[in-house]
């Protein structure tokens, strides 16, 4: 497919306007993977093609519960067609189990402490503050949203974190974070928007840690070498497989 002019780059995307339609963009993902803001980097060959995958896998089955998304197609493995909006400088992280930085931040909580309703959390994108956490109360003060724009993302995250929660028990596959971005179209609307692919969640098969299909494999690992990689890389390709399985919720 023909790209029109870059617009911006990220770690593991490029934006290129659409070369026919104003009102449309193209992502092109990219190989590369990262983790501690940035701090760790490799090239994971195929990486691109599989996010893409599993990108267009989740939100064709948001598209179709009607959740409002920016996703139109993807004509190649590597490429998603979007609508073109602004980003909010947030990471909305939905939590259905008690992991990670959450248990650091709380230790008075339990590895594995459920929360039902799933926990909304908000994060600045700023790697060079480490992504701090805000509350609602600090994102309508400093104007980062208004107040009826954070009920509607808390809303809108757990609706997406339900359903693929649904998507992923079918398989036997524990959902347990999930992070989500959100974009303003320039009529105002508020779409869920950039990628969710493997690196956008945790998730457990038989709800067994030590099995983890994540990008966390990455965070994890002591050593980077062609082996660890090439495990991570089968990893992605089957999640790539398992998301194009998805059923439509019931």
């Amino acid at each position: 497919m023909q790209l029109g002019p870059k617009l911006t780059e990220g770690k593991t995307k490029q934006i290129y306007a659409h070369p026919d339609d104003p009102a449309l963009v193209i992502m092109r993902h990219k190989d590369g993977i990262t983790a501690g803001d940035g701090a760790r980097r490799s090239e994971l060959l195929g990486k691109g093609a599989l996010a893409g995958r599993t990108t267009a896998n989740v939100f064709t089955l948001l598209s179709n519960a009607g959740v409002a998304t920016h996703f139109v197609a993807a004509p190649e493995p590597t490429l998603t067609v979007a609508r073109r909006c602004t980003m909010l400088p947030l990471e909305v992280v939905t939590r259905r189990l008690a992991t990670g930085s959450y248990v650091r931040r709380h230790p008075e909580l339990a590895e594995g402490t459920r929360f039902a309703p799933p926990l909304v959390e908000y994060f600045l994108k700023d790697d060079s503050a480490h992504d701090p956490l805000v509350s609602a109360a600090e994102l309508v003060a400093s104007n980062h949203a208004t107040a009826d724009d954070v009920a509607h993302m808390a809303a809108v995250a757990r609706q997406v974190f339900l359903l693929l929660e649904q998507a992923w028990a079918a398989h036997d596959v524990t959902l347990v974070d999930l992070k989500i971005e959100f974009g303003r179209t320039d009529a105002g609307e508020l779409l869920v928007a950039d990628v969710i692919d493997n690196d956008s969640w945790r998730i457990w098969p038989g709800g067994e840690q030590g099995r983890m299909l994540d990008k966390q494999v990455y965070r994890n690992a002591v050593v980077i070498d062609d082996s660890l990689l090439a495990d991570l890389l089968a990893r992605y390709e089957r999640v790539a497989e398992l998301t194009a399985t998805f059923e439509p919720p019931n």
